[in-house]
């Protein structure tokens, strides 16, 4: 079976799914290039207002292939680095995504399938999941933002350790650590992920887009430039019909419909 990412949509919410269950939903060049495609529709479609991620069958993600690496090795350099560029197109596309992404784990998410589900803006996993950056294992360094994204998620001394010794971390770990946002029964993990969804495709999506920029932008802001950004974000949205429908709804204690 060929490796495909799978677009289907529940209401509001965009599901993309990594199917290649007998390698364990593997990356590779094919799917980052849907995947970016994929983000690219759910931005400019109004009706969608949040994306989910997960895997088929009882994995999230295994990471990439490893006969396609190892194939890599007797062809250039730059071979390797096209593909790697593709990953991280698009992690970067999740991450700028003006839509809300969500990672629904279950089973396991390896290396790349790991940095996957830490680039999404929030983490639902299943209880008995398993995560872990394998690279080391095979004399690899990461790719995918995991190093990033376990450096500026977790202290210096255990993103060392995941990284350094690829050492695996249960689910329920990650949640007390705080990377993961719910925690679900096994083979829950995308109906909580979509009950999730719901509660974000509530609320005003301009709104959301503004929070998930500003989150995005505060590690790279000094306090003075990011006062700045939140004044022209909340000026923006004050003005934006979903406000006066917001307040409204607030003051006659009824539930707002956002636009």
């Amino acid at each position: 079976m060929t490796a495909q990412l799978k677009s289907t949509s529940q209401g509001q919410t965009m599901i993309l799914t990594l199917s290649d269950p007998a390698m364990r939903n593997a990356l590779g060049p094919d799917m980052y290039a849907a995947g970016i495609e994929a983000l690219n529709v759910a931005e400019t479609n109004p009706e969608i207002r949040s994306v989910i991620i997960t895997g088929e069958g009882s994995h999230f993600c295994a990471g990439g292939n490893l006969q396609r690496l190892q194939g890599n090795r007797e062809k250039p350099r730059e071979a390797q680095a096209q593909s790697i560029e593709g990953l991280h197109s698009w992690m970067e596309a999740i991450r700028t995504c003006p839509k809300p992404v969500i990672a629904a784990v279950e089973g396991a998410a390896a290396g790349a399938g790991f940095s996957l589900a830490l680039m999404c803006d929030m983490m639902v996993a299943a209880r008995d999941s398993i995560f872990v950056m394998a690279y080391s294992s095979i004399a690899l360094s990461p790719d995918g933002g995991g190093s990033w994204s376990l450096s500026h998620g977790l202290p210096r001394q255990l993103a060392s350790e995941l990284l350094l010794l690829g050492e695996r971390i249960g689910a329920e770990r990650l949640h007390t650590l705080g990377l993961v946002n719910r925690i679900s029964e096994t083979g829950h993990a995308l109906t909580d992920a979509l009950q999730l969804a719901d509660r974000i495709n509530a609320r005003a999506p301009n709104a959301m887009s503004s929070i998930k920029e500003l989150i995005n932008d505060a590690g790279t802001h000094n306090l003075t430039t990011h006062l700045a950004q939140e004044r022209d974000h909340f000026v923006n949205n004050l003005h934006h019909d979903n406000a006066g429908i917001g307040i409204a709804a607030f003051l006659n204690k009824e539930k707002p419909v956002y636009k």
